[in-house]
């Protein structure tokens, strides 16, 4: 099986949808329809703030990763978020997702990007031991915080 990446287009929109739908149902994200095609829809018309790419299959893709993109004065640069990333249930633990978080950073870093962040569930260990094998590490001295607006 193979993780590879396309960088997903306005035509992608549904499939993206039901994609993000599963993941959110999954983990709990109370979102609507209408709310989610609007948070996707510019990403896939080529915004300069994030990008999706679709994971494995075009006709059946096996998953998606959002990128979002910021600047960082510690790291020097452009840096990015994967802001989500989901691999359907029925393929999980095959190496996909570790594939995906190994390759990717290298073609950002390609792309000018300095660094790559991720949040991760305190408790999901089983997440954290995938991440840290694809290089991330946690930073002891920081905590993600949020601000709903």
């Amino acid at each position: 099986m193979t993780a590879a990446l396309r960088l997903a287009r306005p035509e992608d929109l549904d499939r993206v949808t039901a994609l993000v739908e599963a993941f959110h149902a999954e983990t709990g994200l109370a979102q609507t329809d209408e709310e989610r095609r609007a948070a996707v829809a510019p990403l896939l018309d080529g915004i300069p703030h994030g990008c999706v790419y679709l994971i494995g299959p075009a006709r059946a893709p096996l998953g998606y990763v959002v990128i979002t993109f910021g600047w960082s004065v510690e790291f020097g640069g452009m840096d990015a978020f994967v802001d989500e990333i989901y691999i359907r249930p029925a393929i999980r633990r095959r190496g996909i997702a570790g594939e995906v978080l190994t390759e990717l950073p290298k073609a950002l870093a390609r792309g000018g990007i300095k660094a790559l962040h991720l949040e991760v569930d305190g408790d999901d260990t089983s997440a954290q031991r995938l991440y840290q094998r694809a290089g991330f590490q946690g930073r002891d001295r920081y905590m993600l915080m949020s601000r709903k607006l």
